[in-house]
């Protein structure tokens, strides 16, 4: 699986909201602490904010926030938000054939990881090693 920058960042920015206290982070926050450029981050937010993953308040006091407990969110959720969802396999055609019953089962176990790790795991995850800090 080849992940796109955007997504990556994404990535980045909804476990930054997941680690941060209650209430609106700003996004110049999330953009400097995951180290995204500002227009992909905000551009990012407004992605995740129309797919329902986060809220947003405009203001001095506005920001971003998890729409949901961040135990309710998974890493497929945010991946699937930038980068959608994947077509079918092709199937192979010959001697080749058999390629497509591991590129299948390559995906599913993919798809089965994304879907069982949530952000509050990587936050749990990210106390636990200090080197991650």
């Amino acid at each position: 699986m080849r992940i796109s920058a955007r997504t990556h960042y994404a990535l980045r920015a909804a476990v930054a909201l997941a680690a941060a206290p209650p209430g609106p982070l700003p996004a110049e926050k999330i953009a400097a602490s995951q180290d995204i450029p500002r227009r992909f981050c905000d551009n990012i937010l407004l992605q995740l904010r129309r797919a329902g993953l986060v809220r947003s308040q405009r203001g001095p006091d506005g920001g971003y926030w998890l729409a949901r407990p961040a135990e309710e969110i998974t890493l497929a959720d945010v991946i699937r938000v930038t980068e959608g969802i994947e077509d079918e396999i092709e199937r192979f055609p010959g001697v080749a054939g058999p390629l497509t019953d591991i590129w299948t089962a390559m995906r599913e176990h993919e798809h089965a990881l994304l879907t069982e790790v949530t952000l509050a795991d990587v936050v749990t995850t990210a106390a636990k090693d200090p080197a991650s800090g």
